[in-house]
């Protein structure tokens, strides 16, 4: 069984008026599809996310989006909630959702849209159809392989959990260094290497390094 870690970006006609507001808005700083339900009443589809943004703006965002028939936001703390939507199906999703339909494929959740609203997603099937899908997919929607390989669960990759520039915090620190016993490289280092302040540094590595922590303690079935 293989499994494909891609990330895939639509043009701006195929976005989803919510996705359209995290390109344009800098209000959601991340937010991950973690189920749907889009073989119900034909023309409707249910879906349930995991956002990180600023939940008025979010709110106000969604109230204008007329194929939305309902929504429940329900708050987890000040920076983060759930958004529980029904919503009309758009003509723009059938046609990409069709590269799975007719395969032997299972989507991993969760899906997880960046600020530019471009999404990461793990898909699990034979090699064969996997390659099927990616050439079934339209030729505007711009698409990235991270990885592809056997699937285990307890090592699926993590990369899309963290935001770009967490990644990129990360990555800098592992080559100059930071994570070896004993440091080799400092806070400051790892900040001239991403051209900003140290404070900024250490925080997108303290974020960084606590979802990556997180999302293996999860993966591995151990939940608080």
């Amino acid at each position: 069984m293989k499994y494909l870690d891609v990330h895939l970006s639509q043009p701006e006609r195929m976005l989803h008026p919510m996705q359209r507001f995290i390109r344009e808005r800098e209000v959601v700083r991340r937010e991950e599809l973690v189920a749907w339900n889009v073989a119900g009443r034909e023309g409707v589809e249910y879906e349930l996310f995991y956002t990180e943004a600023d939940l008025d703006a979010y709110r106000e965002a969604i109230e204008g989006v007329e194929s939305v028939r309902w929504y429940d936001l329900t708050p987890i703390d000040d920076d983060a909630f759930y958004v529980y939507v029904c919503q009309e199906t758009r003509t723009e999703d059938v046609r990409w959702r069709g590269a799975f339909a007719a395969l032997n494929l299972l989507v991993v959740p969760p899906i997880v849209y960046d600020a530019n609203a471009d999404f990461s997603m793990t898909v699990v099937g034979s090699g064969t159809d996997l390659q099927a899908m990616m050439e079934g997919l339209p030729d505007e929607i711009g698409v990235t392989v991270r990885t592809i390989g056997e699937y285990d669960a307890r090592s699926a990759p993590i990369g899309g959990e963290l935001t770009d520039r967490q990644l990129e915090a990360l990555s800098a620190g592992a080559d100059l260094g930071y994570f070896e016993v004993p440091r080799e490289a400092g806070v400051e280092d790892v900040a001239d290497e991403l051209g900003c302040a140290p404070s900024t540094a250490a925080t997108l590595l303290q974020k960084g390094q606590a979802r990556v922590v997180r999302r293996l303690v999860e993966r591995r079935g151990h939940r608080s």
